[in-house]
């Protein structure tokens, strides 16, 4: 019995021996050896600069299926290059559409800011001092009122007059210092009536001068800038025809008139 099992183990050794030596068939790649595909691809990544050549040996070394590498190659953009390149164009052009869009949006709010804030450092200079300025109002008020109250039989005295013309230059020199400062009078006599710049106080019937002409100024407006300052207490015509604006041709008639 030992014999026919040492003559069956002398009968088999050399089939594994020959399986073991199993040449592969013409046209396939031994085991563990890469495929075709796989060695054009990878001298493809290595010629676009794309792999180190540890990464090609560690990429040959892995098995990879045709059907895989079509995916791959297809998702990298080997499949077609010009549909890939038109998508980068488009995309491109997609982006720098949107960063100019942008740029302007900012330029605009730029713009206006700058806008802004030169029109609100102006306005704070033009009427930085409209509080003091009205105050000061009350101050040139009370120098007209002491003027106008003194009567006309003591104004013949020298030192009356003296004293009048003293307070006269004071009322002119504090209404010249207002007006460097952008505080200007108002001159509403015959003029007609704004509601805007003066404040009636009362109506005349008159049936000579035109509807809601002022008559009479009871208390002088300022305005500074643009802004009323202190609108002009007026009494103003009432019962006569409409107001007529005088037009640019008769002021033009009367400059000719006066220069000839």
């Amino acid at each position: 019995m030992t014999e026919n099992a040492e003559h069956h183990d002398e009968d088999t050794a050399p089939e594994a021996e020959t399986s073991q030596n199993e040449v592969p068939q013409k046209g396939e790649p031994a085991k563990g050896e890469p495929t075709v595909e796989q060695m054009k691809a990878a001298e493809h990544y290595a010629a676009e600069d794309m792999l180190s050549d540890d990464e090609v040996e560690e990429f040959l070394g892995d098995e990879v299926s045709e059907e895989e590498l079509a995916e791959e190659e297809a998702s990298e953009g080997f499949a077609d290059p010009l549909e890939a390149l038109a998508a980068d164009c488009q995309k491109l052009e997609t982006e720098n559409t949107e960063l100019k869009d942008r740029i302007l949006l900012t330029a605009a709010d730029m713009e206006n800011l700058r806008r802004r804030t030169t029109k609100d450092v102006a306005d704070a200079r033009a009427f930085s001092i409209a509080g003091f300025a009205r105050d000061m109002l009350a101050v040139s008020d009370n120098l007209r009122r002491t003027i106008d109250s003194v009567p006309e039989d003591d104004k013949g005295s020298e030192d009356m007059k003296n004293f009048l013309e003293g307070l006269e230059m004071t009322e002119r020199e504090m209404l010249n210092t207002l007006e460097k400062h952008g505080v200007k009078k108002l001159v509403p006599l015959d003029e007609k009536f704004d509601p805007n710049f003066h404040q009636a106080m009362f109506e005349l019937p008159n049936s000579d001068i035109p509807n809601n002409t002022i008559v009479q100024v009871v208390q002088d407006g300022y305005v500074i800038g643009n802004r009323v300052l202190r609108p002009a207490m007026v009494g103003v015509a009432k019962g006569g025809p409409k107001f007529v604006a005088p037009t640019s041709d008769a002021n033009d008639a009367e400059t000719d008139g006066a220069e000839s």
